[in-house]
């Protein structure tokens, strides 16, 4: 009996293997989760709600806990002490050795293990693995004990084995919530101590020029049209990517900010009212930039109203006989323009304002307009796509233009900038041109880019999309709306990703005049490729349009 002996304890051995696995993947997951929402409990929170039975307490756990149950309370004097071993074991095995909590594909925006992500998890792996490492310890001296007198302690100590781990699985996600109360202290004193040391290396250079750009959409490519039409003649310091929250501007100002700039550009971003004025206590602007008002997290914002409230601070918050550069297509950006009489006021747009635009025209090299001014009209040429970039385009031109910077001189630099990843960004896939809009899409910017699709006659147009998120109750709207727009294009082909996320879609596609027989849904982004590559002929064009976030799960 020693080989059965030895089978049931490698099963064991296993079993803890597995569920060990699990549990630190699972772990990660949950910190990757956290980082994503900003470190912020409410909003993990309600992510965890929205997720519940899909990641939180999943099908795997309450089975498992059945099967335990009637293990140990129904069949227990019929049932051996290695059967129940075996079955507790097997179907371990089965539930918990597959992990697909990223949907089968690899995050796109990886956990990153920042100095405060290392403080955290560390209080985090110390209570993730208490109960598991606890039950373990417990069945494996039993287990020594039941070798040698009765098979009842056996059967008693897998219970309490299984049974842990799969406790302590499901307690995952909630001991991140101790971990952040407990790290919670230091965390206010490390944001204290860095906002400080911004505001103080700020107050050292007075001659700065700080230019912050806040708006719906376009906050990041609009900043890095500013920076590049800037560096033409002046030493410029920006935000790299989408830092645009407290810490990510005190990183760049501590770290990056050097003496010999002259102009610091800053994002800003927001979730919630007040979060404007706190970026704008660590550096007040000289130029404030508005890009739109949309869409954008209107779930914890609420309205539309609020969001307008929100962005329209920046004005309100920028520095005597400062600037403000307000998109007038806008009408509650425009309307900014009224809340002071002390700060200069230019207004941009393509169809208002005292800069303007005309004449868009795409191919597959990018586009071509002509920007106005009182004083002159110039030619723009650029590889980056859309008419919401001409106004992020004009946004910045109007910045520029305070510093003396001919428009010459600025549609040279437009030449040569390069489009911001995975915002309508022009790629050539061997025969194929690759419209890449696949960062988190909105109304405003999914619209554009089904237009900007349409207008291209050379090959045939093909879109893939899984439509959009977080817009709360106005999400099933929107997506059918987008449907609507993508049925009116006339385009030659259309993939959807999800069945149940892009139903709203294919509802609005379908009310159309579109043709169904080039309408398809599939489950996976690879399946969509194999599709896409299946269908596509030299000289088309392929968009993807929007990626979903790595903590959204249909």
């Amino acid at each position: 009996m020693s080989w059965y002996l030895n089978i049931l304890n490698g099963l064991i051995i296993l079993f803890v293997i597995v569920m060990l696995r699990h549990t630190v993947l699972r772990a990660r997951y949950f910190l990757h989760i956290f980082q994503q929402n900003g470190y912020k409990l409410n909003e993990f929170w309600h992510w965890m709600i929205s997720h519940w039975a899909q990641r939180v307490i999943t099908t795997e756990h309450v089975l498992y806990n059945i099967v335990i149950a009637v293990l140990l309370f129904f069949v227990s004097n019929t049932i051996t002490g290695s059967s129940a071993i075996i079955v507790l074991g097997l179907f371990g095995l089965f539930w918990f050795v597959p992990f697909n909590y990223y949907r089968g594909e690899s995050p796109k925006k990886p956990l990153a293990f920042t100095p405060r992500m290392i403080r955290l998890t560390i209080p985090f792996a110390i209570l993730v693995f208490v109960i598991p490492f606890l039950s373990t310890y417990i069945a494996f001296t039993g287990r020594w004990v039941a070798l040698i007198n009765k098979d009842v302690l056996y059967i008693a100590e897998m219970y309490i084995l299984s049974f842990g781990w799969v406790l302590g699985n499901i307690a995952v996600p909630f001991f991140i919530f101790i971990a952040a109360l407990l790290t919670k202290p230091y965390e206010s004193y490390v944001h204290r101590y860095f906002i400080k040391l911004a505001k103080k290396k700020l107050e050292r250079m007075p001659d700065l020029t700080v230019i912050a750009i806040t708006g719906s959409y376009g906050k990041t490519s609009t900043k890095f049209m500013i920076r590049d039409l800037l560096s033409e003649r002046f030493s410029v310091c920006s935000t790299p990517g989408s830092y645009n929250t407290p810490m990510g501007i005190c990183k760049v100002i501590n770290n990056d900010l050097e003496a010999h700039h002259q102009v610091l550009v800053l994002e800003m971003g927001a979730r919630y009212e007040g979060n404007i004025d706190e970026l704008c206590d660590i550096a007040e602007p000289d130029i404030s930039v508005i890009t739109n008002v949309g869409l954008a997290h209107l779930e914890t914002f609420g309205s539309q109203d609020a969001i307008a409230r929100t962005k329209s601070t920046l004005v309100k918050r920028t520095k005597p006989h400062g600037k403000a550069v307000l998109n007038a297509d806008d009408k509650r950006v425009d309307a900014m323009g009224d809340l002071r009489d002390d700060i200069d006021i230019i207004r941009i747009g393509l169809e208002n304002g005292e800069i303007r635009a005309s004449d868009i025209q795409y191919n597959q090299e990018g586009m071509q307009f002509t920007a106005s001014t009182n004083n002159e009209s110039v030619t723009f040429n650029m590889r980056l796509l859309g008419a919401h970039n001409v106004q992020n385009m004009l946004l910045a031109i109007g910045v520029a233009q305070t510093f003396d910077v001919r428009l010459t001189t600025m549609a040279m630099a437009a030449k040569h900038m390069e489009p911001v990843e995975h915002r309508l960004e022009l790629k050539q896939q061997g025969s194929l041109t690759v419209i890449d809009d696949a960062f988190n899409s909105n109304p405003t910017g999914a619209k554009n880019a089904v237009d900007i699709l349409a207008q291209f006659n050379s090959g045939r147009r093909i879109i893939i999309t899984p439509g959009m998120i977080e817009l709360g109750d106005i999400q099933e709207e929107k997506n059918r709306e987008f449907g609507r727009q993508i049925g009116q294009a006339a385009l030659d082909l259309v993939i959807l990703v999800g069945q149940n996320q892009t139903e709203p879609i294919k509802q609005g596609i379908l009310s159309t005049d579109f043709d169904p027989s080039k309408l398809n849904t599939v489950a996976s982004l690879s399946e969509a490729n194999s599709l896409a590559q299946e269908f596509a002929q030299p000289g088309d064009i392929v968009l993807y349009e929007n990626d979903l976030p790595d903590s959204f799960d249909e």
